[in-house]
Order: C-alpha cells, then structure tokens, then sequence
C-alpha cells in the first residue's frame, strides 16, 4: 500500500511542471467600436494593433464586403518572409512592393491571415475569403475602410503574423476592446484591468 502511494506521488510531482508549462493560448480579439485589435496570451494582452474594418459595417452575406462577427480562427497563414509591402493577388506574391500610402493602389500587401467562421453568424467567412492583411492605405488605419477583411499596417500585421498560429481564435464584436477582450477570454470568473492596459487580470470576488 505504501509503495502505491509513493508511486502514485511520484506521478504526481513530475507532472506538476508539464502541467505549469502547458501550450500557451493565444487569441485575438477584434473591436469594430475601437478599430483596434489585441492578441491575448494566456489570459493577458501581450500586443495591440489599430485596424480596419469593413466600410459597408457588419455581416457575413455574399457580396455585402461586409466584415463578419463572432467567433473564426486562423485557417491558413500566407507570406512568410515576404517583404513589407510585398503584393499579394489570389494569395500569390506579383513581385510588387509598395511603399506606404502609395496613390492609386490598394492591394492586399505583406502578410496574410483566412479566417474560417466557427458559428452561423460568420458560415461564410472562409470562402468569402476574409483574411487578415497587410494594406498600402495605412492612412485609413484606424476607422472602417476595408472591403470586408481586417486590414493592418505592414509592420503591425508582420508582428501579428509571428504570434498567431494556425488554429489561433479571432473574436470580431461590436464591444469596446477591453469589454470585447474580457467576454472572450474570462467569461466568467475573471475581469481585466483596463487602466493597467490589459496586463493585470483580477480575479473577480
């Protein structure tokens, strides 16, 4: 009997540090009120990124070059190592590198991210072809410009790249990013600290 207590402590010691370790969880979260983005890591936002959304509002309709809410994920992640401001035409490099805010141009540039609905309210997303990219128009970033996708600046959407991979969460909602960012990540037990800027989380009591 002894033995097997032992046994089973030993057991239980070693994989307490597999346990701690774990897979870090990273997400991102999308607010279409701020025109802004936060990637979260295990709870705590670790990056935020202004962006744009789409100019025709929300939904997930054919032909609306509406942006899609709810709850995606990343499918597939393009251009690895291109160049910043690298054109893309059906996610294939042309070649072309464009300086920010090139006049006359708005391609998708840099990097992308095709997003895949997980809930009827964004069924579509995928074969509406709904990414995550990089834009020339930097000087929209900020308020709804784009024709659907979520649209970056190249250096922001390299950084984004880098964290978020394949199979990563994406939360598009109406909400604030701090109100946005705590419904998807603690949605019940725990509520950020705004004014610390997303990097304390408090255990509600």
């Amino acid at each position: 009997m002894r033995s097997f207590i032992f046994s089973t402590l030993c057991c239980l010691i070693l994989s307490v540090p597999r346990l701690l370790a774990g897979d870090a969880d990273v997400c991102a979260v999308i607010s279409v009120a701020d025109q802004r983005i936060a990637v979260v890591e295990n709870g705590v936002s670790i990056a935020r990124f202004p962006v744009s959304t789409s100019r025709y509002g929300v939904g997930d309709g054919f032909n609306t070059y509406a942006t899609p809410l709810g709850e995606m994920e990343v499918a597939g992640k393009i251009g690895e190592g291109a160049p910043l401001g690298a054109v893309f035409r059906n996610r294939r490099m042309t070649g072309e590198i464009l300086p920010p805010n090139a006049t006359g141009r708005d391609p998708i540039v840099t990097r992308i991210l095709w997003l895949r609905g997980l809930e009827s309210c964004n069924a579509n997303a995928f074969s509406r072809n709904i990414y995550i990219h990089g834009t020339p128009v930097e000087n929209l970033i900020g308020r709804p410009a784009s024709y659907g996708c979520i649209r970056m600046r190249s250096k922001d959407v390299v950084r984004l790249f880098e964290m978020m991979p394949v199979g990563a969460r994406v939360e598009v909602s109406r909400d604030p990013l701090y109100r946005a960012v705590a419904a998807m990540a603690f949605p019940s037990r725990f509520v950020l600290n705004d004014a610390a800027g997303f990097n304390r989380v408090a255990a509600r009591q």
